[in-house]
């Protein structure tokens, strides 16, 4: 049974994005190009969203490999995975990224020539980002492809046998207002064992933290799905619980990172808290959804197979904005929105002319070719 709360969820979070890589734009933390003036201002709401919104996609990644799998052979499941994730990232990384790198490199002064001088000759010499070979915002795909398949074969085990000591366990747990909050002891430990040695890359190779942290969450988002109603009956039962950790959980944070000293306890009770701020967060955003969302529409519809190619497109063409807009004598607010209209209005273009209605065309972004 398709759950539209999900669905809803999946799309809204996707359509952050936009509001985030455009903040990024303008926020004094590093981005690709930045405006000739940044907003302090912007820390804060940026360090919020960050703490959530990409564990959130990884839980709902996992959400819809337990729906794939109602539908599809472990092999069926693997071949699709591979074909919606595997083609995107290698479309995306000789097409999509360049333009962003290309533009990086001119604004840096590393690069004087026009974009068909620096691509293809130029444009996948060296890693980036000494090099320019990058995914870039398109490091989703690898994680989850990795994900996919690593975890197919316990998957694959906890549904031919859904009577399991696992299912059961957590069947019980969420009969308690906290108990589905066991789940945080695995990423706390994560936080603790490998968040100080293991500096986040999205390289893939080597990024052990994210890897254990977000390949955890991954997980948890099908094991959820496992246990069925009484996993959505908690979230409408106890989502008050929910939301008093959230606010709880995220004035700590702000507490040891942005009012206490630089201490080895602040750094420890941030990296206890991290954890529960997020899963939290993911509680509360879920249940508001089951509440709010869990309706079907035609809007729905169009924007759960838009969301895909817009993730891909829409960093490209925000940086492409953002050079050209830069240096303007305006203040935050027009260029801001000028940003996110043209984000928004050029990747639906895109999607509605370019992508949508041409078979050859679907596989590169991630859609299924229409009979």
């Amino acid at each position: 049974m398709r759950r539209h709360d999900i669905d809803w969820i999946r799309v809204l979070v996707f359509g952050l994005l936009i509001f985030y890589h455009t903040a990024k734009f303008f926020e004094p933390d590093d981005f690709h190009i930045k405006n000739n003036i940044t907003y302090s201002w912007l820390e804060l709401p940026m360090y919020f969203l960050n703490r959530w919104r990409l564990p959130i996609l990884f839980v709902l990644s996992g959400m819809g490999a337990s729906f794939a799998l109602n539908r599809r052979s472990g092999w069926e499941y693997s071949k699709e995975r591979v074909v919606r994730l595997f083609i995107p990232l290698v479309f995306g990384m000789l097409i999509i990224v360049p333009p962003q790198v290309y533009i990086e490199r001119v604004v840096e002064g590393d690069f004087l020539g026009s974009y068909f001088d620096f691509w293809p000759s130029h444009a996948f010499v060296g890693e980036y980002p000494q090099g320019n070979l990058s995914w870039h915002h398109l490091w989703f795909l690898p994680y989850l492809l990795i994900f996919s398949l690593f975890w197919l074969p316990i998957f694959l085990m906890l549904k031919k046998f859904p009577k399991n000591k696992l299912n059961d366990w957590l069947s019980k747990e969420l009969k308690k207002p906290l108990g589905i909050f066991w789940f945080c002891l695995p990423l706390i430990l994560i936080e603790f064992c490998l968040e100080p040695f293991f500096p986040k890359t999205h390289a893939l190779v080597g990024d052990w933290y994210l890897l254990a942290k977000f390949g955890c969450l991954f997980g948890y988002g099908f094991m959820v799905m496992q246990v069925k109603d009484a996993f959505w009956t908690n979230l409408k039962k106890y989502y008050r619980h929910y939301g008093i950790m959230a606010f709880a959980a995220f004035s700590i944070l702000y507490i040891s990172v942005w009012i206490m000293d630089d201490t080895y306890f602040s750094y420890a009770l941030e990296l206890t808290i991290i954890p529960i701020n997020y899963w939290s967060w993911i509680l509360v955003i879920l249940a508001f959804a089951v509440k709010y969302l869990n309706n079907p529409s035609k809007e729905l519809t169009y924007a759960n197979e838009a969301v895909y190619p817009f993730y891909i497109l829409h960093q490209t063409i925000t940086i492409c904005i953002g050079y050209y807009i830069m240096d303007l004598n305006w203040s935050f607010l027009p260029k801001f929105a000028l940003m996110i209209l043209g984000t928004f209005i050029g990747s639906w273009l895109v999607y509605e002319l370019g992508i949508r209605r041409w078979k050859l065309i679907r596989p590169l972004f991630g859609l299924k070719v229409q009979r």
